[in-house]
This record gives structure tokens, sequence and C-alpha cells, in this order.
């Protein structure tokens, strides 16, 4: 006699895959959006900025005063990014800046060191002194456990005394070479020849009048057309590695209106560059610097040793991630860049002042933090500490040009500070 079993009820893995459909592509065009959030926030600043002054932000001249005045900004919160990442703060690199700027000044200025005053071996060892100081902080963070804070904190009022100390009190010290001042002030060569599209009117006794004519910087133009096309390129290459290894994509439909958008804005901004003197060389080394950053965190095992040593500083311990080591190398990067921009301003200002820097840390810190860098550690992209830098630096151009006293820049400031970190708390308790 036999017996019939029921048949086995057979499963099927794709029933266990979350198939696309109407819910799930709103759950993913929700959580794009918040991400280009900070880029819709930094466009309608931008707007606002440009009518309530007149139509001056976006003037030529004033764009390139933007990027040379906040371009040290920009490059501190690189390497804040990875310190905050890895679960630490650095409250002295706008000390650091300001002693490593009066360093250099006094390097080429002051004493008389021959071939050790020149303007590009004086940024060498200004560089090698910033890895020195981010060592010696690292150390005591990395080794003996005493909180970032409280060595930083230290560090800030160590250099900054040390800068005035450097400087003889309340003196400065320049003017300082032009080479060493064109890494801020200068521009790129248009190697490639200008393009005139509008010809100067002439006047009746011969004279050009000035301001007449349309004349473009070609390799200005070439250098933002083939970033365009870089930044699509990668773009679509990053989608369709995401989809070839089974993880979610964003829609293209929303992929492709933020390519057009922020590609479209690219290109305003390059062509207004064109039509003054081309591009800042500031701004190349800041793009170069960012390219470098995106890389290393994405690309790089370092990268993914420091989000997860922020993440959960015991379980990367336990997974065989040296995090004493690795802790001591984000400082040493976060002191480099810090003397960067410490020279970034001295050669901005063309001479080194005592109140160099001064509470810069603070809107370094603020950069990171508006680009979605959580308190916590091991959340935050290179490309939200940007975007957040530049938010604080058209905050601060736009409220300057609009004659808005000093007092209340710093309210607004903190104000926008405290609504992202408030945001951010919120998404990780409603997650």
């Amino acid at each position: 006699m036999t017996t019939e079993t029921a048949p086995t009820p057979q499963t099927s893995v794709a029933e266990d895959v979350p198939q696309p459909g109407p819910r799930f592509a709103v759950s993913a065009l929700v959580e794009n959006l918040r991400d280009y959030g900070l880029v819709l926030a930094l466009i309608a600043i931008m707007v606002f900025f440009q009518f309530t002054t007149g139509g001056t932000l976006f003037k030529p001249v004033n764009l390139s005063n933007l990027v040379q005045q906040n371009s040290f900004i920009i490059v501190m919160a690189l390497g804040m990014l990875l310190v905050i990442v890895a679960g630490h703060i650095d409250l002295s690199v706008g000390s650091v800046a300001g002693f490593v700027g009066a360093l250099a000044a006094t390097m080429m200025v002051i004493w008389p060191l021959g071939i050790l005053s020149n303007p590009l071996v004086v940024s060498i060892i200004c560089l090698i002194v910033g890895g020195a100081i981010g060592a010696a902080q690292g150390y005591w963070i990395a080794y003996h456990r005493i909180p970032s804070f409280i060595v930083t904190l230290a560090g800030m009022l160590t250099f900054r005394g040390m800068c005035q100390a450097l400087l003889g009190g309340g003196s400065s010290v320049g003017p300082l070479p032009d080479p060493f001042k064109q890494l801020s002030s200068g521009f790129i060569p248009d190697i490639t020849g200008s393009i005139m599209l509008i010809p100067p009117v002439v006047n009746a006794a011969g004279k050009t009048i000035v301001g007449s004519g349309l004349t473009l910087h070609s390799t200005t133009l070439i250098i933002g057309a083939l970033g365009v096309l870089a930044y699509v390129y990668f773009g679509l290459r990053a989608r369709r590695t995401r989809e070839r290894h089974g993880y979610e994509a964003e829609p293209f439909a929303l992929f492709a209106v933020k390519t057009v958008v922020i590609g479209t804005l690219a290109l305003f901004l390059v062509y207004q560059f064109a039509t003054y003197k081309g591009l800042p060389i500031v701004l190349v080394v800041m793009a170069a610097l960012i390219a470098l950053f995106v890389f290393i965190t994405k690309k790089t095992t370092i990268g993914r040793r420091v989000y997860a040593m922020g993440g959960n500083a015991k379980a990367a311990q336990l997974s065989g991630i040296k995090t004493d080591r690795l802790t001591l190398l984000v400082f040493i990067n976060m002191g480099v860049l810090s003397a960067l921009g410490g020279l970034i301003i001295a050669a901005r200002l063309g001479q080194a002042v005592p109140a160099a820097g001064l509470g810069s840390e603070l809107d370094v810190i603020a950069a990171v933090f508006i680009g979605g860098a959580s308190a916590m550690g091991g959340v935050g992209q290179v490309a939200g500490s940007v975007v957040g830098g530049f938010i604080m630096g058209v905050m601060n151009n736009g409220m300057s040009i609009m004659g808005v006293n000093v007092d209340w820049q710093q309210v607004v400031k903190g104000l926008v500070l405290l609504g992202a970190v408030v945001f951010d708390v919120y998404n990780k308790n409603k997650g």
C-alpha cells in the first residue's frame, strides 16, 4: 500500500528579491533626492543671493574672488572629513594654518636661508612641518587614548600663540614674493589662444572703449568641457557597475536630470571664468585634491578601513585593522592639508598676519557636517563636504555683499550648522 505525500512547496529565489514596482521606485526616488538635497540647497542659495545682491554674485570677478577666498576651507574640509569619519575632531586646523603661513613668510622674507627661501622649497618644508604637527597630535590620540577634542584644543592654543610669537606679536610679515602669491591669486595661462566673440568698440579717437568686446579664455573652456564629459562618463560607469553587481541604482530619469543640472551649472560657471581671466590656479589644485580623496575614500583599502573604524572601532580592531596606525595617518593627513590651507591664506593676503586662519576651524567643521557627515563617525562623503564648503562660502560672500553685519553672519551660519546636524540625527532616528 502506497501513501501519497503532499508535494513540498517550492520557493523561488526570485521571490525573496525585491521586485521593481511603484513602491520600490518611489523609495529609491526619495532616497536619492535626499542625497541630492545638498546640491539643490546650494543652487537655491546661489539663486537667492544672485537676486538679493542685484546680480553681483555670478559676476566673473566675484566668482573668482569666491573661489580664492574660500578654497582653503574646502582643502582643509577634505582632511577634516576623514578625521570626523574616523570618529574624532580637530580644533587646531585654523591655528596650524596660521602658524604655517607665518613660518613660510618668515622663511621667505626675514631669514636669509639662500635656496631654502625659494617659494617652492619653502612650500615643501611647510607641508612637512604640517605633517609633523599632525603626527605629534595624532600620537597622543592614537597610542595614549587621549580624546582628540582635548589634544587638538591644546594644539589650537599652542600654535596660535606660536604664530603670534613668530610674527612678533601684532605685526605682519610681507610682502611675499610674486611666484608664491600665484598659488592663490594666479590663473592658468591660455595656451590655446583666446576666442573673440564680440570685437571691442573703438571711439572716434581710435581708442578702445574699456569694457567693450567679449574674449573667451579657450583653455578654460576646454578644461571645463573635458571635466563635464569625465563627470558624465564616470557617473554612467558607476551606475552600470552597481546594476551589474545587483545593487540598487537610482532611477535613470533622476540620474539624467541630476547629470544635466550639474553639468549645465558647471558649464555656466566655466563660461563665467572664461570671460574673465580663466580658471584660478587654486581651483585646479582644489579639483585635483577632490579627485584624489574621492579615489581614496571609494576605491582604496585604507579609505574603507577609515569608515569601518569610525563605524565601530572595536569591531574594526578585532577584524585585523590597526586602528592606532590608521588614526595617526588620518591626523598626519589633516596636518598636511592644514599647512596647505595656511599657504593659500598667506598667498591670498600677500603677507602673514597674526589673525590668519582665526576661527576657520569652525567653518571647516561646519562644512563637513553640513555635507552630511555624522558626528558619531563612519558616515560622510567627499562630495558632500565640498558642497558644504561652497554653501558656507556662498553665504559668507553673499551676506558680505549685502552688507550684513559680521555678528549676524555668525548667527546665520550657526543656525545652518545646527539645522544640518538636527536633520542628520532625525534621519538616523527615523531609520
